[in-house]
């Protein structure tokens, strides 16, 4: 996996609107943090300003957008104002070559997991990570700091509490996945994730547990769960039963019942996704994994 160059004070860096619109109030405290905290001059994408009915442009103004921002040699790192739908819409009409020549660090979630899967199929490493738009919102703190780390180039482990739900074991691979719904939605593109041997990582936000049922069918039947080093499961926010015959399961007891006939380790309740405790994960890095009755580890590789 290609590494981008990490971070320096003084470095330019893109911020832009890749899928739904976002409030330009609304970014003030991300981008003073850019500016201010983290000393980066923070060149601002023409989708911080345009909207077309959700999302934060046309299809063809977003596509533009990332485009020049992923050609500009002088950028370090291109952060996703926020996510929301939309990425899916526009990234079989992007080209990499200079990208390829020029790696920056990609910054994002959600629906910021359409561009890590593909990045990491053409071999280059990505960060799931908060964004902007919530950069200044209570109990942040470890969000930033992890995003940080990882753009300066420091060390990054996770330890964590046992979860009753827990499988373990130790392993190791390289860290792929992000949301849910666009791990699914992606089967069958050429931006598909090969999970075999790796460590994937899921997370998601409102969505019914008989949708989640079906999304974690959907992987099973797609060969994704059968070959993996081991499994992260984040956070699961904001979930919905149905109105009338509850679908009987919660989401622990969903994603485990999919998994049990596996023998990888596997973690519940890790500090990634819909959450204000959003750790940064680097999409395509090795990482050591460890479940015990005590812990979690993550300890990703130099």
């Amino acid at each position: 996996m290609i590494k981008p160059p990490f971070l320096h004070a003084g470095d330019r860096v893109g911020v832009l609107a890749m899928a739904s619109q976002v409030s330009y109030p609304a970014l003030q405290e991300g981008l003073r943090i850019l500016r201010e905290d983290w000393q980066l001059k923070v060149i601002e994408g023409q989708t911080l300003h345009t909207s077309y009915n959700q999302f934060a442009g046309t299809d063809e103004e977003r596509q533009r957008d990332l485009q020049q921002m992923l050609d500009d040699s002088s950028l370090k790192a291109i952060f996703s104002a926020r996510g929301g739908y939309g990425s899916s819409r526009i990234i079989d009409g992007l080209h990499f070559r200079k990208f390829r020549k020029h790696p920056k660090w990609i910054v994002g979630f959600s629906d910021i997991t359409a561009i890590h899967c593909h990045l990491e199929r053409m071999g280059f490493e990505s960060l799931h990570a908060t964004m902007p738009k919530l950069f200044g919102q209570e109990g942040a703190g470890n969000a930033l700091e992890t995003l940080k780390k990882v753009l300066w180039g420091d060390d990054l482990s996770y330890q964590i509490p046992a979860h009753s739900f827990n499988r373990l074991g130790t392993s190791q691979g390289a860290i792929v996945g992000g949301n849910l719904c666009l791990l699914a939605h992606l089967i069958g593109s050429r931006s598909e994730t090969d999970t075999r041997h790796k460590i994937l990582f899921i997370e998601d936000v409102e969505e019914y547990y008989y949708n989640l049922d079906r999304m974690m069918v959907q992987l099973k039947r797609a060969g994704k769960l059968a070959q993996l080093a081991g499994l992260v499961v984040g956070q699961f926010t904001d979930l919905k039963d149905n109105e009338t015959s509850s679908f009987g399961k919660n989401h622990y007891e969903i994603i485990a019942e999919h998994v049990s006939a596996y023998n990888y380790p596997v973690c519940f309740d890790f500090p990634v996704g819909h959450t204000a405790d959003n750790r940064a994960m680097i999409v395509g890095r090795m990482a050591q994994f460890s479940v015990t009755s005590k812990n979690v580890q993550l300890h990703f590789e130099s």
